[in-house]
């Protein structure tokens, strides 16, 4: 199986990304709470750029960078204004085991870092998965917290803030 491609999301890749996010709702629950509109779910406020992985029109993988705003700066204890989130990271279950995520994490790594940015992310605590790519690729844990909304099995989120480690470009 060849590589997917790596590209920024256009307008009519949108159909497949809400497709391809229904696929990874069911299987993983993310996100947590299925959105009342994926597209807009899909398109955070403050968004900076948006890439997704693909085989022919198939979405196998989607990441956007959004800034991180006030709060997200304050659980990494950095400025905001060098900061960029990580966001609706995901890759589907066709794509795991093919560094499609990984793929997709360092093309955002990339991207910010040319636009001297640092990144963060926060994961919730039920995603093994998602932890463990994130600390093969260097990223530190610095604060942990409780959301405020319940996980799929029913226990309060806890939410972890992970820095990308400094001047990473992968």
């Amino acid at each position: 199986m060849e590589e997917p491609e790596i590209r920024r999301r256009r307008d009519d890749d949108m159909k497949a990304c809400v497709e391809a996010l229904a696929t990874v709702h069911e299987a993983d629950r993310y996100p947590a709470r299925w959105p009342a509109d994926p597209g807009g779910w899909l398109t955070p406020a403050g968004l900076l750029d948006v890439w997704v992985a693909v085989d022919g029109a198939d979405v196998l993988g989607h990441v956007a960078l959004t800034g991180a705003g006030h709060a997200m700066a304050a659980e990494a204890g950095l400025p905001p204004d060098g900061l960029a989130s990580v966001s609706r990271l995901f890759a589907t279950a066709s794509a795991r085991r093919r560094g499609v995520a990984g793929a997709l994490l360092a093309t955002a790594t990339t991207a910010a870092a040319a636009g001297g940015l640092r990144l963060v992310l926060e994961v919730e605590d039920g995603c093994g998965g998602a932890v463990a790519l994130y600390e093969r690729a260097g990223w530190r844990l610095v604060s942990s917290r409780s959301g405020d909304w319940t996980t799929a099995d029913g226990r309060t989120a806890l939410l972890h803030t992970y820095v990308a480690p400094a001047g990473a470009t992968r």
